[in-house]
């Protein structure tokens, strides 16, 4: 699949205000600071389109990107919040548990982990719940281009081990880098085949 159009499509705090136009949707989230803007804009081929900044947590709303004409990206505040007060964490915590829980539309949910560490406790916890709640998930391992690639393969496999601790069975997982353009059309791919 090439996307030919990415266009601003809303923002919302809850799934019942979501864009009126009901289509598939294919939701983003991981730790503040994983790369989440970046790899959306690599996705979409618009470095403009979602906000990145050096700033942790600039994500504050639920924003869909209508996709094609046929589909939404979704891009969901981070967890594991920036310096941000508990009400403003506990705001952004049931934003999200709201979107996953109560869209119907939402297709997949693709986590984001960044590839240079082992994957953290809070990622973990956070995918135990959408196993716990049966939310159907894929993994991408961003900033892939920042380790070599033998410590790329290694680290990744380091994370499935410690993922398989947890798991019988592990989710689809991609390597991607925003950089490089890496796992763009695995990824892209993978969506059209839920359209």
């Amino acid at each position: 699949m090439r996307i030919t159009e990415a266009k601003f499509a809303g923002s919302c705090t809850r799934a019942s205000n979501k864009p009126s136009r009901k289509l598939p949707e294919f939701a983003f989230i991981g730790r503040s600071n994983v790369g989440k803007s970046s790899l959306i804009n690599m996705l979409c081929g618009n470095r403009r389109l979602a906000k990145t900044s050096a700033t942790p947590g600039k994500t504050k709303l639920i924003n869909h990107f209508l996709i094609n004409d046929n589909w939404y990206l979704v891009d969901l505040p981070g967890y594991g919040f920036a310096k941000i007060s508990k009400e403003a964490r506990e705001e952004l915590r049931s934003m999200i548990n709201d979107y996953i829980r109560n869209s119907e539309e939402m297709v997949l949910l693709f986590v984001l982990v960044d590839s240079r560490h082992d994957i953290q406790k809070i990622d973990q916890e956070f995918l135990a719940g959408l196993g716990e709640n049966g939310i159907p998930f894929a993994i991408i391992f961003t900033k892939g281009d920042k380790l070599g690639p033998n410590a790329l393969k290694a680290q990744v496999e380091r994370d499935k081990a410690i993922l398989s601790e947890q798991w019988e069975e592990l989710p689809p997982m991609f390597v991607s880098s925003a950089e490089t353009g890496a796992g763009k059309e695995e990824i892209l791919e993978y969506i059209e085949k839920y359209l």
